[in-house]
């Protein structure tokens, strides 16, 4: 690939670094939802979703304007019971996000009045609000001059910089922060920090980059762009097998259990056993997800020959069938009970 020989270093040309980024965006910028507004709690909803989930996902399902239905503001989140901010999060993932969110619409309303902070020391000491989504805060809801720094930023300040060290660890991610810091635009923050993550969106992106459109590349220094960023190696993937049962009473009823580990607390599933127990009886159904680093295949097995002898465990409730569908869940187990429901 054909790449423009660096004209100048960002650092040293930092204006015409941030014009050729912001003239760029005005023509090419995506018109999401969370860019119509400078309200710091939708703005707040987006950015924790997007940590974990790719754009696509959160616009294409509806997640962000669902959620925002349901809790429109810092005090309808602050008062959400479990059962309705988990099944308005259900989907997402990583649920400890959405229990964060909430406490930090409790800090907002018990520390602030109601009003969220712009100062960064003061947005930092909110729940769950690190350095990232403090200076999204400010640049985003309240125009105010901030670094911001994900994948994306990184990838393409990596690449700009020639930064040949590892990007996701404790001095790569000082190093980052510090180049984000010196070219933040202080005067176009809002502009400046969208515009340089959708360069790595849809030009820097992973891989091979699309270096002859990209706006900066008079100041990209790195020669071979589809070797950096560098980052630390890996955690293995490790499969495992999940056995769970498929459990009707006589009225009809399904038998479920609510989680109580931190992953996933409060949310209901099928419950499990361990494969000595119950692999002898028939599989009704298989689904296979991954979660962290762990890539999981759910069997779900026939229980009926154990009605006789079943006994309960701790957390398992027999629920009716036309009210399963519509509490919290895994959405692995959503899928395999929505399944086995039209099929039985």
């Amino acid at each position: 690939m054909l790449k423009p020989k660096p004209k100048g270093n960002a650092l040293n040309h930092k204006a015409d670094f941030r014009d050729m980024l912001a003239d760029w965006f005005s023509e090419n910028g995506m018109d999401y939802p969370w860019r119509r507004t400078r309200e710091p709690y939708a703005i707040l909803i987006s950015e924790v979703m997007l940590q974990q989930t790719q754009i696509a996902t959160v616009l294409g399902r509806g997640f962000y304007t669902r959620f925002l239905e349901t809790f429109p503001d810092v005090e309808s989140l602050a008062a959400a019971d479990d059962e309705r901010l988990l099944k308005a999060w259900e989907g997402l993932g990583y649920y400890r996000r959405v229990r964060m969110l909430r406490e930090t619409a409790r800090a907002v309303i018990g520390e602030h009045g109601g009003a969220f902070p712009t100062e960064l020391e003061a947005l930092m000491k909110l729940p769950g609000v690190g350095r990232y989504t403090a200076g999204a805060l400010r640049a985003f809801a309240f125009g105010l001059p901030a670094a911001v720094v994900d994948g994306n930023v990184a990838r393409v300040l990596a690449r700009v910089m020639d930064f040949s060290g590892a990007v996701d660890d404790t001095a790569g991610q000082k190093q980052m922060w510090e180049w984000a810091e010196l070219l933040a635009d202080p005067e176009r923050s809002r502009i400046y920090n969208s515009a340089l993550m959708e360069l790595g969106q849809k030009i820097c992106r992973p891989g091979v980059p699309d270096c002859l459109s990209c706006p900066v590349a008079g100041f990209c220094k790195t020669r071979e762009p589809g070797l950096l960023p560098v980052k630390r190696q890996k955690t293995m993937i490790t499969a495992v097998d999940e056995h769970a049962l498929w459990l009707r009473d006589k009225e009809g009823r399904l038998l479920l259990h609510r989680e109580t580990g931190k992953r996933r607390e409060g949310l209901w599933k099928l419950p499990t056993r361990e494969a000595a127990g119950i692999s002898w009886l028939p599989v009704l159904t298989e689904q296979r997800y991954t979660i962290t680093r762990y890539r999981v295949t759910l069997r779900v097995h026939d229980g009926a020959a154990l009605k006789k002898n079943f006994r309960l465990a701790e957390d398992e409730i027999w629920h009716e069938a036309d009210q399963v569908l519509g509490l919290a869940m895994p959405s692995p187990f959503r899928r395999v009970i929505a399944r086995l429901s039209d099929e039985m």
